[in-house]
């Protein structure tokens, strides 16, 4: 299931996140880094599914 959100996150990044963690803080902070450049959202997005998910956040 990592590697679909990985494959999500590196198309859609705010997609990645969302499947990894719903809407809060994480999803709001990777749209805004979307927004301001394409590949900041793709490594918060990577970096929010590598560490495991809702319990860490």
């Amino acid at each position: 299931m990592d590697l679909i959100r990985i494959i999500a996150a590196v198309i859609l990044p705010p997609l990645g996140v969302f499947l990894q963690v719903g809407i809060g803080k994480h999803f709001w902070i990777n749209i805004l880094l979307t927004l301001l450049g394409y590949i900041p959202g793709i490594v918060h997005a990577v970096w929010v599914i590598a560490r495991k998910g809702p319990a860490a956040a």
